[in-house]
């Protein structure tokens, strides 16, 4: 298996006698989509500002793209913050060249890149204007533009879609989609669950400092499951032997069975297909979605499992 891009071991920052993060460990594998989650205040963006260099853990040891960070190292990051900044009283197209010069481009690369990027985001009619010119959502998009003007291989985004309609937020989902299937590596944070289990093939959460949850996606939402199978069709549910109870929709053709200890899904699907009166269309154990997941793991305080 491949080096991870980032590996975080045993890390801890304290902030006075504030410890905002406990001895979190874990690892963003190349060409991956990686879902940062906690809720506010839980300790993400001082995972994020640690990994980037930008302030020093207390303990622990941070590995970035193969070793410790340095000036050559960040020329091959892109990270957008939550905090946006972008010069307003610039020229849109001038300003990304700019940008793109300090990462290390030759100009004429960067110029040749900047307009590629506002061909895909739309924006090529506005090359010439100010900032300040733009609506914000335009201007979230040419933020997200200058993240990736010189084809990083890790890219941080903070909270990307914030702000963003759905017609733009698809645009964005595309371009890391399209990022990812060229082998760069990106670690998001973003409290869209559906973003998440869209785009993101592992996740870390974060509560109260602790990792609360870590592993791939589906694995941590099979790991929530209830005992029960969503199924669609048409019958008498609560009359199929073993089941305990019935979760139907108002419609009645979709419905989620709960059932009974030592009933398990391969005997229920067999009971189904027996049951007289029954046709089932779609059957699918019941796995949480990641949104209920997470505010069940804060509620419960975020312990591991």
């Amino acid at each position: 298996m491949a080096s991870p891009v980032i590996s975080v071991q045993n890390v801890s920052k304290s902030y006075g006698s504030f410890r905002a993060v406990q001895d979190i460990s874990f690892e963003v594998r190349p060409g991956e989509i990686f879902a940062m989650l906690g809720p506010n205040g839980a300790g993400k963006s001082t995972t994020m500002r640690m990994i980037l260099d930008i302030i020093r853990p207390d303990q622990g040891q941070i590995s970035v793209l193969g070793g410790q960070m340095t000036d050559a190292t960040k020329d091959k990051i892109g990270y957008l913050p939550e905090e946006r900044g972008l010069y307003r009283s610039v020229k849109l197209v001038e300003m990304m060249t700019y940008l793109g010069q300090l990462k290390g481009m030759k100009r004429p690369d960067a110029i040749q890149r900047a307009h590629e990027l506002l061909r895909y985001l739309e924006l090529e009619e506005h090359a010439k204007k100010k900032v300040s010119e733009l609506s914000k959502g335009m201007q979230q998009k040419i933020q997200f533009a200058v993240t990736v003007i010189h084809r990083p291989q890790l890219i941080i985004v903070d909270e990307p879609f914030s702000g963003l309609d759905p017609v733009n937020t698809r645009v964005l989902m595309d371009l890391l989609l399209s990022l990812r299937k060229d082998g760069t590596t990106i670690v998001m944070s973003t409290h869209q669950m559906f973003q998440v289990e869209e785009l993101c093939e592992r996740l870390l959460m974060i509560n109260r400092g602790k990792v609360a949850l870590y592993g791939d996606v589906d694995e941590v939402r099979r790991r929530y499951a209830s005992h029960a199978v969503d199924v669609e069709g048409m019958g008498d549910w609560a009359s199929v032997p073993g089941v305990e109870s019935v979760k139907a929709t108002e419609n009645g053709r979709a419905a989620t069975l709960f059932l009974k200890d030592g009933t398990t899904s391969n005997q229920m699907l067999a009971a189904l297909s027996q049951a007289p009166g029954v046709t089932v269309e779609k059957f699918a154990l019941a796995v949480p979605r990641l949104n209920d997941i997470f505010i069940r793991v804060v509620e419960e305080g975020g312990a591991a499992r």
